[in-house]
């Protein structure tokens, strides 16, 4: 069976190198980095008395890892705005948290190597847990100045609606 259907002369996966993350109805300037997306179900074990003695496994709970996205520092202050929903220091006692819009649904579009949108994960009421606005200060180093969120959510799932593109083909001169 192809592992591409519409293209199934193609035999390489997607690489992890083109991406976007949106949210609000817009992209995020500058992500370069965005940590996997990762579910976890609880094996719960049990057994009646009268059984031999093998344990049965079923289902327990089921968790999300927090999800990390990281951007060079630029004057976009996305991370820092909603970071500030969750804490704002000096906001006041009371109006410190943003309970009313603290959490938000962001979207993970992976495009292919011709710009096409292959896949796409919804993540569903996210909140930030962490807020790195630069990372270490250093006179000896050669690097980009990074800030990262850190990503709690309630679960995620692929958007199935996003079909497999077509994936042109080059014409090879004659």
């Amino acid at each position: 069976m192809a592992e591409f259907k519409v293209n199934p002369n193609r035999f390489d996966p997607y690489k992890n190198f083109k991406f976007r993350v949106k949210w609000d109805g817009r992209y995020v300037a500058g992500i370069s980095k965005v940590g996997n997306l990762t579910r976890m179900t609880e094996v719960v074990k049990h057994r009646e008395g009268g059984d031999p003695s093998i344990t049965r496994k079923s289902p327990g709970r089921t968790d999300t890892n927090a999800i990390t996205l990281e951007r060079g520092v630029t004057h976009d202050i996305e991370f820092e705005q909603w970071a500030n929903k969750v804490w704002n220091y000096g906001a006041g006692l009371g109006s410190e948290v943003s309970l009313k819009d603290f959490r938000k649904d962001i979207i993970i579009e992976v495009y292919n190597e011709a710009g096409q949108l292959a896949l796409a994960y919804k993540v569903y009421r996210c909140w930030v847990s962490e807020f790195q606005t630069i990372s270490d200060l250093d006179a000896n180093a050669n690097a980009v100045l990074i800030q990262h969120i850190k990503l709690e959510n309630e679960g995620w799932q692929r958007d199935v609606e996003v079909p497999e593109p077509s994936e042109p083909s080059f014409a090879t001169p004659t």
